[in-house]
C-alpha cells in the first residue's frame, strides 16, 4: 500500500507540474531553432552544473542535453567511446554533427506511449490477446497458455515466458525483463495498425514534436528476435521527454490522448517490481528489480540520488531520459557504458547534479 501511494503522489505530482507549467513551457519547432535559458536566471548553480557535465563527459558519454520548462539549461558533446559495440549502435549524424545512437532498451518506453495512442485511437486493448494479432504459434507456449496473455502483460514484462519463448508461469505472476518477448509489442502495434514501424512512429509520435531525426533502424549481427533499435539523437530524446512532461500534448495539440494511460504508464504496473510501469522505470518505490537475467532485487529506491518523482527511459550502454517534474526537468544521455570506479552512472550523475539544484 505504502509503494502504491508513493507512486501515486509521483504522478499527481508529474501532472500537476504539467497543468501548473503550462502557460511557462516552451516547444522548440522542427529542426535547429530550439531556445536556451541560463542556469542563473532559473535558481541553478551554473559551476555546479557545469562540474556535473564533467562527470558525465569522463563515463564515456557523446552527448547530454538538460531540458528547463523546455528550454535547454545545459548541452555537450564529446567524442564518441572507441568500443567497438558503441561503434555498432552509431548510425551516423545529424547536420550538426550529433551523434545519431541506437538508444537500445530506451526503445522500449517509446513503444509504450504508440501502445497507448493505439489504444486511444481504438486499433486495440490492453487486455486484448497477443494471439488476436498474431495468430497462434507465436511463442513456445500451449494455445491456451498463449491465449491468456495479453497486451498489457508484454508492457509490464509479466507475459510468463522465458527469453526463448517457452511457458514458465501464468501471465502476470512474474516479472522478468524480458526484451525477445518484448519485441513482439511492436508485431502487435503493426499488425493492429496495418502500418509499418517507421510510419506509425514518424505519422504517430515522431513528426508531430519534430523529432527529424529519429527512426528505426537494422542492427546487424543481432539476434533477430531483438534486431530492430531506435535511432535518435539527444535532442530528439530530450522532445520524446518534453511531451510527456507536458502531460501528452505538443504545444496546442495533443500527441498521446489519454492521460489515464499515461498516468498508469508512469506508476508501479504491479508489486513483484514496483519500480517498473508500462515499459518505463520508476523511482522512489521501496525496492527495485534490476533488468539483469537474475531479476536482482535492490532494497530502496532505483536511483537513491535522485528525486522520488523521477520516471525514465533506460537502455543497455547507459543511454538515458530522466524526468523528474519536481525540478522541471527533462535530461537525455547518450554514448556508451558510463559505470566507473564501482560506481554507478545514474548515481555518480545524479549525486552531481543535486549539487547544482536551487536552494
Amino acid at each position: 500500500m505504502f509503494v502504491l501511494k508513493r507512486a501515486l503522489i509521483s504522478v499527481l505530482a508529474l501532472f500537476a507540474s504539467a497543468i501548473a507549467c503550462a502557460a511557462e513551457l516552451y516547444f522548440p519547432s522542427s529542426g535547429e531553432n530550439w531556445e536556451s535559458v541560463a542556469p542563473e536566471r532559473v535558481g541553478w548553480d551554473a559551476q555546479a552544473l557545469s562540474d556535473a557535465l564533467d562527470v558525465v563527459g569522463e563515463r564515456n558519454s557523446s552527448g547530454m542535453v538538460i531540458v528547463h520548462n523546455g528550454r535547454i539549461m545545459a548541452e555537450r558533446y564529446w567524442d564518441e567511446p572507441e568500443d567497438a559495440r558503441y561503434r555498432r549502435s552509431l548510425n551516423g549524424f545529424d547536420e550538426q554533427q550529433r551523434a545519431i545512437e541506437d538508444v537500445a532498451s530506451a526503445q522500449k518506453s517509446v513503444v509504450a506511449i504508440l501502445a497507448g495512442m493505439a489504444q486511444a485511437r481504438g486499433y486495440l486493448e490492453l487486455d486484448d490477446a497477443v494471439s488476436t494479432y498474431l495468430g497462434a504459434g507465436w511463442s513456445k507456449a500451449t494455445a491456451d497458455q498463449e491465449q491468456a496473455i495479453t497486451l498489457r502483460h508484454l508492457l509490464i514484462m509479466s507475459s510468463g515466458l522465458s527469453t526463448d519463448f517457452s511457458y514458465v508461469a501464468a501471465p502476470g505472476t512474474v516479472w522478468l525483463y524480458n526484451t525477445p518477448v518484448y519485441h513482439v509489442t511492436m508485431r502487435v502495434l503493426m499488425a493492429a495498425t496495418g502500418l509499418e514501424r517507421n510510419e506509425l512512429t514518424k505519422g504517430w509520435l515522431s513528426d508531430p514534436i519534430g523529432a527529424s531525426n529519429t527512426a528505426w533502424t537494422p542492427r546487424p549481427g543481432f539476434d533477430a528476435a531483438i534486431a530492430v533499435g531506435l535511432s535518435t539523437t539527444a535532442r530528439d530524446l530530450a522532445r520524446f521527454g518534453l511531451m510527456i512532461q507536458a502531460g501528452g500534448k505538443w504545444g496546442d495539440d495533443i500527441v498521446l490522448e489519454d492521460t489515464e494511460f499515461l498516468a498508469d504508464m508512469l506508476s508501479p504496473s504491479q508489486t513483484v517490481n514496483p519500480a517498473y510501469g508500462y515499459l518505463w522505470w520508476i523511482n522512489g518505490q521501496e525496492f527495485a528489480l534490476g533488468p539483469d537475467s537474475n531479476a536482482t532485487r535492490s532494497e530502496g529506491k532505483l536511483i537513491p540520488a535522485a528525486p522520488d518523482d523521477l520516471v525514465a527511459m533506460q537502455g543497455a550502454g547507459d543511454r538515458k531520459l530522466y524526468l523528474v517534474p519536481s525540478l522541471k526537468l527533462v535530461v537525455s544521455r547518450l554514448g556508451f557504458y558510463g559505470d566507473k570506479d564501482g560506481v554507478s552512472f545514474n548515481d555518480a550523475f545524479w549525486t552531481a547534479l543535486m549539487r547544482a539544484v536551487p536552494k
